[in-house]
């Protein structure tokens, strides 16, 4: 079983639902004055989870599109190369963004991502991540909505993975150093 390769539970079922509700409302706040929809790209594979949570706790009106980014692909650190595997669909050109992540660990992805979405004239651009490990931090990255901070675990669950197993976790859990030592 799956949940046999979890050391232990570090957010709940309930309190991840209970912080995205509060993410979608602190959102649509913000945008309350706003009359444009909100354009949110959510960062596959491991965003998708959030995002469809997130979005749907989001009471003002929104779009959304993804892109597939990668800057890790089979292993659990970076490579400092940043790859676009799917771009968007539509223009963001005077739009407003948020960009929706599951974590941000080193910084790399979402400094060049946040970068190259610049260029392409959004009329306003944020960052929504549910978790952010700022001890492994190595490129300056500004998050306009957070989920959680957490310690520098291997964390998996609720879209998280190792090695494409654990997405479908119904919570965050750090997994055991022999499963991926």
């Amino acid at each position: 079983m799956m949940s046999d390769d979890i050391e232990r539970i570090s957010f709940s079922e309930e309190e991840i639902a209970a912080r995205v509700r509060e993410l979608g409302a602190q959102i649509a706040a913000d945008y309350r004055d706003a009359k444009e929809t909100v354009y949110c790209v959510g960062i596959l594979k491991g965003a998708a989870v959030f995002f469809t949570d997130l979005v749907r706790a989001i009471e003002h009106p929104v779009s959304f599109d993804f892109m597939i980014v990668s800057s890790y692909g089979d292993a659990t650190v970076s490579s400092g190369q940043v790859k676009i595997l799917k771009d968007l669909d539509f223009s963001i050109e005077n739009k407003h963004v948020i960009i929706v992540e599951d974590i941000i660990d080193s910084g790399t992805t979402m400094r060049y991502l946040r970068q190259m979405l610049e260029g392409r004239h959004p009329k306003s651009i944020k960052l929504c991540a549910f978790l952010s490990k700022p001890s492994r931090r190595v490129a300056p990255v500004k998050i306009d909505y957070l989920g959680y901070e957490v310690p520098d675990e291997f964390l998996v669950g609720y879209g998280l993975d190792y090695a494409e197993k654990y997405r479908n976790l119904p919570y965050i859990g750090v997994l055991k150093h022999s499963v991926y030592e």
